[in-house]
């Protein structure tokens, strides 16, 4: 474990990732996502940023997916929605090393309003590693470990938990339980993580490390925290394991979050 915790020497959260941390195998699949990206969204694009293993150097050929950030610079429409997912189709098919590709939408407007200061604002900054155009880290406020980005980024798991029972409810295939065991088992870790990363002082996206900082604090909900860190890196589909997830980490995860760090504002 890095014994900054992910912290500036002035205590701000340091910016994860890197471009010289993605690894050989992942080179082309960025390049070729940095070459469809312009050439779909052309002068309508502002900036488009990496997030997760890939820019951490983490991530694993045939296992791990691309996630992508693109920031428009007026509001997204749904002829840019459909290039988002016609751009996640062409390079999941073309390459081998990417279990699945996600491209996430937003505007200039909402990184930078008051309202996302806390949540999107946040992930540009902090999370994102920058891949096409004007950075907007440098617009952006410096951010430290406190209750209320705790609150902005994951305050609200009491209004997911009932779409995920749905989507869990509809699902009738294994590939569409994995896809969603996928996101609970990765949003329930981060969310542990963030319940208690007031009091840990410091940041990580590590979602083993994240689950194991947790439980120095809620012992007695580490083995369910691991089970939701393994189905995050792994999905496998069971409709017993996503059951446990939704129906007992879920809530009382919820519950512990509204009552240490309240609801996040109204979106």
């Amino acid at each position: 474990m890095d014994d900054t915790r992910g912290l500036d020497p002035d205590g701000a959260i340091a910016r994860e990732g890197s471009t010289a941390r993605v690894t050989p195998a992942f080179s082309p699949v960025v390049e070729a996502a940095r070459a469809r990206i312009a050439a779909e969204f052309g002068d309508a694009l502002h900036s488009a940023y990496l997030y997760g293993s890939v820019p951490r150097g983490t991530a694993v050929p045939g296992t791990s997916d691309l996630d992508l950030q693109l920031v428009l610079r007026e509001e997204v429409t749904a002829e840019q929605r459909a290039a988002a997912r016609r751009t996640e189709a062409g390079l999941d098919a073309a390459f081998d090393q990417v279990d699945g590709v996600g491209i996430l939408l937003g505007s200039v407007r909402d990184a930078l309003s008051e309202r996302e200061r806390y949540d999107f604002g946040f992930f540009v900054a902090c999370l994102c590693t920058p891949l096409l155009g004007e950075d907007l880290a440098d617009r952006l406020p410096r951010y430290r470990p406190t209750s209320l980005l705790a609150r902005e980024t994951n305050g609200d798991l009491h209004l997911v938990l009932p779409r995920w029972r749905e989507r869990a409810a509809r699902a009738e295939t294994a590939d569409e339980r994995r896809a969603l065991g996928r996101g609970v088992g990765r949003r329930l870790v981060r969310t542990g993580f963030t319940l208690v990363m007031p009091l840990w002082g410091g940041w990580t996206s590590d979602l083993g490390e994240s689950a194991e900082i947790f439980g120095r604090y809620h012992p007695e909900r580490l083995g369910p925290m691991r089970a939701a860190a393994a189905e995050g890196r792994s999905p496998s589909g069971d409709p017993e394991v996503l059951g446990e997830l939704l129906d007992g980490l879920g809530p009382w995860l919820a519950a512990e979050y509204r009552a240490a760090h309240g609801e996040k504002a109204p979106r």
